[in-house]
């Protein structure tokens, strides 16, 4: 078997792929490539609300997201295998998601039924707080509360998602934003 690379400065190699990569080099491309990702999302709205205002930003952004969010989860439960109807699916879902690398979460799983998400960290929230207009209740309280309902309804369209804290935050080491994942089962 080859020896798997630390990087890709040697020589030009015709026959490259990722399956030459050391698993520690393919996880710093993931959390790399999953900022990219964010950072695309946010210079596509801030150019999109440069040239035609902030309520034609937001309506593209959430029309994309509304179709991409289902995309997202169904290819992760595929991949990793995190299907099911509860909560806990969901969260484990979440915990793969290619966003996961950008953010700090922590699950607090009460049953597989009853699950809190606590996201200590969002680059979202930083930005749009050094920003200083005002977004986060748009993007916070109208879209991520509807996105996360989207989400929850590629696993069971009985969870109910609660917002239990959202922005704005007290400070910079108050939590980002805070969920309820339930299911009520007929007893």
């Amino acid at each position: 078997m080859a020896k798997l690379l630390k990087d890709y400065s040697g020589e030009f190699d015709p026959g490259f792929s990722y399956k030459k990569l050391k698993r520690e080099t393919l996880l710093e491309l993931l959390r790399g490539y999953a900022d990219y990702v964010r950072k695309i999302d946010g210079h596509w709205y801030l150019e999109v609300m440069r040239r035609c205002g902030n309520e034609a930003a937001f309506e593209c952004d959430a029309a994309v997201w509304v179709r991409m969010d289902p995309f997202e989860m169904e290819m992760t439960k595929r991949i990793l295998g995190t299907g099911g109807d509860t909560p806990l699916a969901m969260a484990k879902t979440l915990q793969a998601s290619p966003w996961a690398a950008s953010y700090n979460c922590e699950v607090e799983v009460i049953n597989e039924n009853h699950v809190i998400l606590s996201y200590l960290t969002c680059p979202t929230i930083v930005s749009l707080e050094k920003e200083g207009m005002g977004r986060e209740k748009l993007i916070c309280h109208d879209l991520e509360v509807k996105l996360m309902r989207e989400k929850a309804q590629c696993f069971n369209p009985a969870i109910k998602i609660t917002p239990l804290k959202l922005p704005p935050r007290s400070g910079p080491d108050d939590v980002c934003c805070q969920w309820e994942l339930r299911l009520d089962r007929p007893k």
